[in-house]
């Protein structure tokens, strides 16, 4: 491992890609600490004190704590998230949006160019939304979030989070384009360590204080191993489907005839049906923390992490979203169409319609097997939580996050070593990306 990473930095490109990408991720984590004006930070802190299990406290998550903190990149990514997502799934059910994703290189840069300005649409709604909700607002003392409301703090607010989610998404293209991986996912990924440091130390306090013995510390490391390991598994494991091509007799010449494959993923949808899951059913709990209705405090009880109906619902949401994205995103009928066209077939199986309904079967088992997976890492920080109390939150969507980018860019810095007659990042394992 040490002599990979020496390798790593003997390469002039690579080094330099290596320390863009980490200059690019200090800047991001500078600007998560420049406030945001108009604000009493301190009234603010106490305020979201008590936002985990709600929207709040996911976002906050993501954002590596820009959120509670109300910076300049208070909104993070998720904007343009959102707004790659709408237009992925209006993809589907949009013909004209279809047509154009299918152009190619022009058509990319369309849609590329689209998402930036959805990007900037959601940022300005979801902008003044936050800006009212912050002047509603009151410290447990009954103290204002904002000392000076009005139309020039909600213009202010909303100019200042729209110029930083524009900002981090050019951070992130930037990342993609001169650095290494994924620029978006990296700043997801930073945001997300972030809180990592503290919640160790917070752990050896509380071993300190003899509120958390080694025996749950040392089952918790043993854990933290043991879903580490399972998500890498399944996050590679696939299911190749064997297809066949006939020989083609050009002239003297015989081409064809060899046998390729069709990779399925077990987790076609990644962190997708997680994020709108933990959104939807965290709703709630959202509106209770900024509303004093009863029936709505009362709804919002039965959703949080220690109720049955909160991991059941967060189960079944999971679940559902696992088939809905993984329909939406891959069309058994078109692959096997392609298939058709460039003469290849599945042993056993009739070209056309009969190959898109053996797809869609084996695609339909592997989203089970996919879904249960998301599910158990999702649901474990519950347990831990409930069982063990543990004091930082483990597992569920971040983990999932983290250990996928950390996969991906692995293996993009493995291709630029073994590009370059160097040995592999991780010696006698070939690392394989998410996608």
């Amino acid at each position: 491992m040490i002599q990979s990473l020496i390798n790593i930095f003997s390469i002039k490109e690579l080094r330099r890609r290596v320390l863009f990408t980490l200059g690019m991720l200090a800047v991001y984590r500078i600007g998560c600490f420049v406030p945001t004006p108009g604000i009493d930070a301190s009234v603010l802190a106490k305020f979201f004190e008590g936002t985990q299990g709600t929207l709040l406290g996911l976002v906050g998550a993501f954002t590596g704590g820009a959120l509670s903190r109300m910076t300049v990149f208070a909104l993070g990514i998720m904007p343009y998230i959102s707004a790659s997502i709408i237009l992925q799934l209006l993809t589907v059910v949009f013909e004209p949006i279809e047509r154009l994703s299918k152009e190619g290189e022009q058509g990319r840069k369309t849609l590329t160019k689209w998402t930036r300005y959805g990007t900037i649409i959601l940022s300005v709604i979801q902008g003044a939304g936050i800006a009212v909700g912050l002047q509603t607002m009151r410290g447990p003392g009954g103290e204002p979030v904002v000392p000076y409301p009005g139309f020039g703090f909600i213009f202010l607010t909303v100019l200042t989070l729209t110029a930083g989610t524009a900002f981090i998404m050019w951070l992130g293209e930037q990342i993609t384009e001169r650095g290494i991986g994924n620029g978006i996912s990296l700043i997801i990924f930073a945001g997300i360590i972030a809180d990592m440091p503290l919640a160790i130390i917070n752990s050896i306090r509380l071993m300190q204080t003899g509120a958390l013995s080694l025996f749950v510390v040392i089952l918790i490391s043993l854990a933290m191993v043991a879903v580490i390991w399972a998500i890498v598994f399944m996050e590679r494991g696939q299911r190749r489907v064997p297809i066949q091509y006939a020989k083609r007799v050009t002239g003297m010449r015989a081409s064809g005839g060899k046998g390729s494959h069709l990779p399925l993923k077990v987790n076609m949808s990644g962190v997708i049906p997680p994020i709108f899951a933990s959104s939807i059913i965290m709703f709630p709990a959202t509106v209770a923390s900024l509303v004093d209705v009863p029936w709505i405090q009362k709804a919002a009880s039965y959703m949080t992490p220690s109720h049955w109906l909160y991991n059941v619902a967060y189960v079944g949401f999971i679940v559902f979203f696992c088939y809905f994205y993984t329909a939406v995103t891959f069309n058994p009928v078109d692959v096997a169409e392609n298939i058709k066209k460039q003469g290849g077939y599945v042993p056993g199986i009739r070209p056309g319609k009969q190959t898109a309904e053996f797809i869609d079967t084996v695609l339909s088992r592997l989203t089970f097997a996919g879904a249960a997976y998301v599910s158990a890492v999702c649901v474990l920080p519950t347990f831990l939580i409930n069982q063990f109390n543990v004091p930082f939150y483990f597992g569920g969507t971040s983990l999932l996050i983290v250990v996928g980018v950390g996969l991906d860019t692995a293996a993009q810095i493995e291709a630029h070593l073994i590009s370059r007659s160097y040995e592999g990042f991780m010696k006698g394992v070939t690392i394989k990306g998410r996608r």
